[in-house]
């Protein structure tokens, strides 16, 4: 028996209650038979007006308290006990690492109405709050790369870490093989059974001092899939710049438009090197579209197992019941009981 945590051990037991309503019937069975067959005395009118005395109110109280005490018995002897559930979860999983450029082009506003990093931090969020029983890192580069988060299952803190990113916050260039280096060193001590890089940027190598064919190579070298998104397209495309206004003299924000190179083949061959794939995004949706095709592509293999450890509750019903039947004994001992036929 086991109910929301609470279950019997033993509720065989439990039948033994049901003799503590038999206990009370025989008695109110005796006590009838015993009234049926009493004589009838003249002048008994006049005895009913006489206050019985507290013995007599009492009489049935020594069997109350025995049923009482063999209902709280039998209930003892069934051992309730009560339940916390734990779980252990063992994964076979994935630690990710998703590498972000942080570049300056990242601003770029073909993205309408946002840039390309903001929305690239939106779909990020959305495919690490899906990944709840994998560990997930945060690596940005530009022309430098920087930790964000190691490889975590807390999404809380790895979603405020990706909130704390922004342009700007590293020297502007884009070092794709110091991004991709900088993620494979948050999975050198990993042990899980798949581990993947989720390579996010919208430009050409141009910085850093690991070139991107090498990374490529550690990251075979260590079995780590590399799965390449080109953002955005290339060519002109629509870039905030700030100017000074030659009237007030005051800094302003003007939208020009830019050439930005890109290097799908360099991505192609990254992906290809590491047995990934690569992607291309030039639409918000489309971005959206390629993470869950990451998802899908990534699924970590769980096993679950549920026990629950249970805390003994018999010893107060026990010594309830030891009090009650000792009470029982004691009001019986006093003279207190039915009429004996």
């Amino acid at each position: 028996m086991d109910w929301a945590g609470f279950r019997f051990q033993d509720p065989a037991w439990l039948g033994l209650a049901l003799v503590a309503p038999l206990v009370l019937l025989a008695a109110w069975l005796r006590e009838r038979d015993v009234k049926a067959r009493a004589v009838a005395f003249p002048g008994a009118a006049r005895l009913k007006r006489v206050r019985a005395g507290w013995r007599v109110r009492l009489r049935h109280l020594p069997l109350a308290l025995a049923a009482l005490g063999l209902l709280a018995g039998s209930l003892a002897l069934a051992r309730p006990q009560h339940g916390t559930l734990r779980e252990d979860v063992t994964t076979q999983g994935v630690d990710i690492v998703v590498a972000l450029d942080v570049s300056g082009t990242m601003a770029a506003q073909d993205f309408q109405p946002r840039n390309r990093l903001e929305v690239a931090k939106e779909v990020v969020a959305e495919f690490v709050k899906r990944r709840t029983t994998d560990r997930v890192g945060l690596v940005v580069f530009a022309g430098r790369s920087l930790t964000k988060s190691p490889p975590t299952t807390d999404t809380a803190v790895l979603l405020r870490q990706l909130d704390d990113v922004r342009l700007e916050m590293l020297p502007d260039g884009t070092a794709i093989g110091s991004g991709l280096a900088t993620a494979l060193t948050r999975l050198r001590r990993s042990q899980a059974k798949s581990r993947v890089v989720v390579l996010v940027t919208d430009g050409d190598n141009n910085a850093g001092e690991i070139d991107p064919a090498t990374a490529a190579d550690m990251a075979k070298a260590m079995d780590v899939r590399v799965y390449t998104i080109l953002v955005g397209r290339g060519g002109r495309v629509p870039m905030p710049m700030r100017a000074r206004d030659p009237f007030t003299g005051g800094v302003v924000t003007e939208t020009v438009m830019a050439d930005v190179k890109v290097n799908p083949d360099l991505l192609k061959r990254i992906a290809e090197r590491t047995g990934a794939e690569f992607f291309r995004a030039e639409d918000p949706a489309a971005l959206r579209q390629v993470f869950d095709r990451v998802d899908r592509l990534e699924k970590s293999e769980i096993k679950m197992a549920a026990y629950r450890r249970y805390r003994e509750l018999f010893p107060p019903v026990l010594a309830l019941a030891a009090a009650l039947l000792a009470a029982a004994f004691l009001a019986w001992a006093t003279g207190l009981r039915v009429v004996p036929a």
